[in-house]
């Protein structure tokens, strides 16, 4: 019977992956926050250091134009808006790259047949175009982004709207990011949630307690995907 079933791997503690993208699957803060000081300084306004940026990032690109420009200046942000996504659809890539250690986590996970998918507040055609140029798209059936459904996290509209197109009991899910906001999606779907240290709002993550709390891809994997035996060599 050890035989047996030393010939198999045990079963993934998920079937069902949904990944959050900035903070948590690439380090986008950089050519986000060169898009907000193109944005700021052709409005003849103070720039802002990588840190603030990143602080700002977690609920997309207009509320990060929005809080950017600050609330005395409103009537700046649709013009704001059209210059962040014009400078940043033509320079997204210039500095972002995956965390060390997600594609070899990806790959793992896709090769265990678990089902990954993202969720973003981020607009879906810069997400994709990151997946793409990153060759990370290929991993992942479904991306929703900010734009793609009626309402964004923290809502639990894309985490239902997943559930429906892979079949996958919620019970079987982990919601994995940066942020508050999307540990109280996962809390609001109804979904287990685990928090990344790695990201752009650890600090509001751990404050929100998710199931779990991990400091490295290499810890994550140890949560998610199944040990593999080898039957002994005869």
């Amino acid at each position: 019977m050890d035989n047996f079933h030393a010939l198999f791997s045990f079963m993934p503690r998920f079937a069902h992956l949904i990944f959050d993208l900035d903070g948590t699957l690439v380090d986008t803060k950089a050519d986000l926050a060169a898009a907000t000081n193109f944005m700021l300084s052709a409005l003849e306004l103070p720039t802002l250091t990588i840190a603030q940026v990143e602080r700002l990032v977690g609920e997309g690109a207009r509320v990060l134009v929005e809080h950017a420009l600050g609330p005395q200046r409103a009537h700046l942000v649709s013009r704001g808006f059209a210059l962040f996504i014009e400078y940043y659809t033509a320079h997204l890539l210039d500095q972002t790259q995956p965390y060390a250690g997600i594609v070899e986590l990806l790959a793992a996970a896709h090769g265990q047949g678990i089902a990954l998918s993202v969720l973003t507040n981020k607009p879906e055609s810069p997400s994709r175009a990151i997946l793409i140029g990153l060759g990370l798209v290929d991993f992942f059936g479904t991306l929703i982004g900010g734009d793609t459904l009626p309402m964004r996290k923290p809502d639990p509209q894309g985490v239902r709207y997943l559930q429906q197109l892979t079949g996958i009991d919620l019970a079987a899910t982990l919601l994995i990011g940066d942020s508050r906001i999307d540990v109280e999606t996962g809390r609001a779907a109804g979904v287990t949630t685990c928090g990344v240290t790695w990201g752009f709002d650890a600090e509001g993550m751990r404050a929100c307690a998710p199931q779990f709390v991990v400091d490295s891809p290499a810890q994550l994997a140890g949560l998610v995907l199944s040990p593999v035996f080898c039957s002994p060599s005869p």
